[in-house]
């Protein structure tokens, strides 16, 4: 169980192209050194962006290198062929839980962190984004039940486009995660708080990647596209790079402070 010295996780929205990634190469290990921070959680499956979609064993391993702990997944977790045997072989990178079990991988991990058990789970919406997902509700309970009493803290990425979708699944497990956050829309939301049961919740932790740009997208580009709806082609913006995330401080596995923060 947790001691009485602070245990603190930072959490970061979608790590979006290869500037994204330098960045956190650059910035994240003395970030983590100044900020004491014991466990770091990301949502890597946009970092290939600029070159296709998903994330690739190589931005993976310069991901874990730069301090990460755990990479969670979403919609585009398969889109690069390359990354399927090591979804398969390390439990350090999780896809969603709630998709078929043919897919490469695994919907959740609990891992051994700065000497805390962590049990991370990942899973995707089904409102405006996956018609063949399984229900998240029943697979984050299969999770936690096949855990129970294995792990001191839990954290939950819901990869998903509603809003309040992502709420649902919150209010449902209030009291039973420790953290429960938002990842897709690349948008920070003004909500982080504590649930009436006791769950840290933000809607969204918002993007590692360009500011100023869709999605990470240069804004002419994506302007077009939803002005003609004639096929265009995606360049990453250059702008300058923020990281937003949040970081969730515990003492004796109680949360004691919680906080956004923009790199």
């Amino acid at each position: 169980m947790l001691n009485n010295s602070e245990y603190k996780i930072l959490c970061l929205g979608d790590v979006v192209g290869e500037d994204a990634v330098a960045k956190i190469r650059s910035t994240l290990p003395k970030y983590i050194k100044d900020n004491k921070i014991n466990c770091v959680i990301v949502n890597g499956e946009n970092a290939l962006m600029g070159k296709g979609n998903g994330i690739s064993p190589s931005i993976a391993e310069e991901l874990f290198y730069s301090g990460v702990d755990v990479i969670t997944g979403g919609n585009h977790s398969f889109a690069s062929s390359s990354i399927y045997s090591m979804l398969d072989e390390s439990r350090f990178i999780i896809r969603p839980a709630n998709l078929h079990s043919s897919c490469p991988g695994f919907g959740s991990t609990v891992a051994d962190i700065d000497g805390k058990k962590i049990l991370v789970l990942n899973v995707i919406g089904r409102i405006y984004m996956s018609n063949s997902a399984l229900d998240p509700f029943a697979e984050i309970e299969k999770i936690l039940e096949k855990n129970k009493g294995k792990y001191d803290l839990s954290v939950l990425d819901i990869h998903a486009e509603a809003t309040s979708e992502k709420f649902c699944i919150a209010s449902e497990f209030d009291g039973r995660i420790d953290i429960i956050f938002g990842t897709h829309t690349h948008v920070p939301t003004a909500d982080l708080r504590i649930l009436p049961k006791g769950s840290a919740y933000i809607t969204d932790l918002g993007m590692c990647g360009p500011e100023n740009s869709s999605l990470g997208v240069k804004p002419e580009i994506a302007i077009k596209k939803i002005k003609t709806d004639m096929p265009v082609r995606f360049e990453l913006s250059r702008n300058p790079i923020a990281l937003e995330g949040a970081i969730f401080t515990f003492t004796e596995s109680k949360l004691c402070d919680l906080h956004q923060i923009r790199i």
